[in-house]
């Protein structure tokens, strides 16, 4: 969780707040199918469901109260993966940050499957 403290209390934001924020940033940008888990137990990479999409997302709280996101995804055939990357880079930094002030040291990203047709 990040803590913000001022002189009139506290107020701390959990980690699932960032992989809402997160996933609906990502799958709203262009090109992006879902978001995807890796089963351990058959081996495939799976979508998700949209009341499952945080699934496709790991933050990690830095010590500096910056966060660190990792994003497992799904694009369309034919996209430029790298502008895609970008996009989503873009506007998870601004959707995260503008709705809780809180920083994004590091966005990573795993285009774990196409989507063809």
């Amino acid at each position: 969780m990040v803590k913000f403290k001022n002189e009139h209390g506290s107020i701390t934001i959990s980690k699932s707040v960032f992989t809402t924020l997160t996933g609906d940033a990502a799958t709203n940008c262009f090109g992006v199918k879902g978001m995807t888990i890796h089963s351990v137990s058959d081996d495939f990479v799976h979508m998700l469901k949209q009341e499952y999409m945080g699934k496709g997302v790991h933050v990690d709280i830095n010590a500096d109260n910056t966060i660190s996101i990792a994003l497992h995804i799904a694009v369309d055939q034919g996209v430029n993966i790298p502008v895609v990357g970008e996009s989503i880079m873009e506007e998870v930094n601004y959707k995260v940050t503008s709705r809780t002030g809180v920083e994004i040291r590091r966005i990573d990203i795993f285009v774990d499957k196409m989507i063809i047709g």
